[in-house]
């Protein structure tokens, strides 16, 4: 089970700087989301997260191809608006490109297209989409028994819900505000690691 930490677009590079660097031992990926943000100033996020020893590895760029590029990341994550994705396979056939889907037709289309992973959501009730019915986790396990490919859940998970996802066999989580709006970043990305090990043992 992997965790996927994306950013909120809220932060300033500093503050960015601080959570990133305190979560990424107890995270998988880190996806760099930052829509209100310059490629300039995405960019030297990026430098400064690789000078303060962030593995490059871990870094995933939400939808901007040209930043990934500059960077020499080998992640991008596309947006359901965002470039197809047979696209920038062919034009880059080396990125992992992973895409967000909100149904089973655009999670097959995404697997036809060349996508490594699909992100599915949003699975609970979540503040960032207010007054927006969730998918559920019957809709998430729909789409696990249906694609070959991974398929990380988002939206609204936490430490109190986080085990229903693990049952349904999503092969990982991806979490915004409760690592980037929580008053302790690092024990959050701790408890939940701790809490999917647990569940992984049994």
């Amino acid at each position: 089970m992997e965790i996927h930490a994306i950013t909120d677009g809220k932060k300033t590079t500093s503050e960015l700087m601080d959570i990133i660097l305190s979560i990424e031992e107890y995270v998988d990926y880190i996806h760099i989301r930052e829509k209100n943000k310059s490629a300039k100033e995405i960019i030297d996020l990026i430098d400064q997260l690789l000078q303060n020893n962030c593995p490059k590895e871990k870094l995933i760029i939400n939808d901007r191809l040209d930043v990934a590029f500059m960077t020499n990341l080998s992640h991008v994550h596309l947006p359901q608006s965002s470039l197809p994705v047979q696209r920038v396979k062919n034009r880059f056939p080396q990125m992992c490109v992973g895409v967000s889907v909100h149904s089973l037709e655009e999670a097959k289309r995404a697997e036809q297209e060349g996508a490594q992973y699909v992100l599915f959501g949003h699975i609970f009730e979540t503040d960032s989409k207010k007054g927006v019915e969730p998918r559920g986790i019957t809709a998430l396990k729909k789409i696990v028994e249906s694609v070959s490919i991974p398929v990380v859940a988002i939206g609204g998970i936490t430490l109190k819900n986080v085990q229903e996802v693990i049952k349904v066999g999503a092969s990982g989580i991806a979490v915004m505000s409760y690592l980037f709006s929580s008053p302790h970043p690092q024990d959050a990305a701790k408890a939940l690691k701790d809490s999917m090990k647990g569940m992984e043992k049994r």
